[in-house]
């Protein structure tokens, strides 16, 4: 047992832990720190809320062994799964967040009492606004999470599916969300709480099905929020300090990510919660690709021009991620500088699957943090830069973001590969990207493509040095 002010002090503490850890995963160089400071939040606020409950019953040994199961599922895997699939992974615990909100929101309408809520039929107006609001962002959460992790995983299609009206029938949809949390609040009729939720699990499809793949690190990021907050608004309904903070931490956070890269993609922040972007015609830019000539080479090829080179740029994709290509990478670099090369890495805000992918991945393989720079710090260099090394990336340079007002990736701003002299670009084949359009960047007169597996063109580049 635990008093009531000191439960207060220890949640203050985990959330003051939670804030340094959003601080500490700000950064490669500190996220282990972060990560350690989350760990330590969570362990906290778990222990001070059994200590909160004080009857050790047979249902809370029931709740221990559910939380040791889960717990070793997660651990599990987590440890299987490779980085590739991080943003799966994410969409699907995403998912379980707002699972989770929603059946904390059934359990206490359906049984007030337990949680000093008042009796059923007659549960305090403030409870029931907030359990409402919370049951339905947390089911648009898990639904709309599941398409992205349907999208990621490869299962259904990464292009946007749409239809005539749809956006009217959204816009209807959420004005009756709006309307039946009302009347639920004015009767507390059961069937119009189960109707809340059906219509709110259907606006999570609804929403995301519409956002095509260039724009999936997006609603990564999204959904990142709408759990948060789904978390806090079960906070309030279950007068849990911890959980509103770490709530409202995920959700301000998740959202302020959100709004930055819709910035840096130049797309609309209001477009992107409304689930309205990403849904443009694909561009006919890709229709005659198998005509357009191309100019191939192999490592030889490439290890003469880096070799003659006095600057180089490293501009890696979701396809060095795929091929573990990172640590071969980083060789190459290496025996470039023993040459008196300069090299950089140039990273655009949504290379991979998630923010910072990329940036993961190179940490992961020793590369110094002073190398690897944001597109807005580097992309005026790709001119005066004698070669640029493309490793799997794709729709994050293709110049039709720059030319074409029908590509679904027009507007986003792109790194400026093509104004280098020399252009090596490492891709298997040339199948369009994410974003299921033909990249120009093929095409071009300084563009050299190496067709072959990331991981082995970078190893026979290096024995080529």
């Amino acid at each position: 047992m635990i008093s009531a002010n000191l439960s207060a002090i220890f949640y203050l503490i985990s959330g003051v832990l939670f804030i340094l850890a959003l601080r500490g995963l700000s950064s490669p160089e500190t996220s282990r720190q972060g990560n350690l400071f989350g760990i330590s939040g969570m362990i906290i606020a778990v222990t001070v809320t059994f200590l909160l409950i004080g009857n050790f019953s047979t249902g809370f040994i029931f709740v221990l062994i559910f939380i040791l199961i889960g717990g070793l599922i997660g651990a599990f895997i987590a440890y299987r799964i490779p980085m590739t699939a991080m943003p799966e992974l994410v969409a699907g615990f995403h998912s379980l967040v707002g699972l989770a909100a929603v059946f904390v929101a059934i359990s206490a309408f359906l049984n007030p009492e337990a949680f000093n809520l008042g009796t059923k039929g007659n549960i305090k107006l403030g409870s029931l606004i907030e359990m409402s609001i919370g049951a339905a962002v947390g089911a648009i959460t898990f639904s709309g999470s599941i398409i992205a992790f349907l999208k990621l995983q490869g299962i259904m299609s990464g292009s946007p599916i749409v239809f005539k009206g749809q956006h009217p029938l959204n816009a209807i949809i959420l004005i009756s969300i709006v309307v039946l949390i009302y009347l639920l609040c004015a009767s507390q009729s059961s069937n119009l709480f189960w109707i809340l939720l059906a219509v709110s699990f259907l606006i999570g499809f609804l929403l995301i099905i519409p956002i095509g793949g260039a724009d999936m690190p997006v609603v990564i990021s999204m959904l990142n929020s709408y759990s948060g907050w789904a978390a806090a608004g079960i906070g309030f309904t279950l007068e849990n300090t911890a959980l509103i903070i770490t709530g409202a931490l995920v959700g301000s956070s998740g959202a302020i990510l959100s709004y930055i890269m819709c910035k840096g993609m130049n797309r609309s922040f209001f477009n992107v919660i409304l689930g309205g972007f990403g849904a443009t015609d694909i561009s006919s830019s890709s229709a005659n690709k198998e005509q357009r000539p191309v100019k191939s080479g192999n490592a030889d090829d490439a290890a003469f021009l880096m070799k003659n080179a006095s600057s180089v740029i490293i501009v890696p994709g979701y396809g060095m991620a795929v091929a573990q290509a990172q640590h071969a990478l980083r060789e190459m670099v290496d025996t470039l500088k023993k040459n008196d090369i300069k090299v950089s890495y140039a990273i655009h805000p949504v290379a991979g699957r998630m923010p910072g992918h990329m940036n993961v991945l190179l940490a992961e393989a020793n590369v110094p943090y002073d190398e690897v720079f944001e597109l807005e710090e580097i992309n005026n260099d790709f001119a005066n830069a004698d070669v640029a090394f493309v490793i799997g990336a794709n729709d994050v340079t293709n110049p039709v973001a720059k030319t074409d007002p029908q590509s679904p990736i027009y507007g986003m701003p792109v790194l400026d590969v093509e104004k280098c002299k020399s252009v090596l670009f490492v891709k298997r084949s040339l199948s369009p990207g994410y974003a299921g359009i033909d990249n120009d960047l093929f095409y071009k007169e300084n563009t050299l493509m190496l067709f072959a597996d990331a991981k082995k063109m970078t190893e026979d580049i290096t024995k080529n040095l």
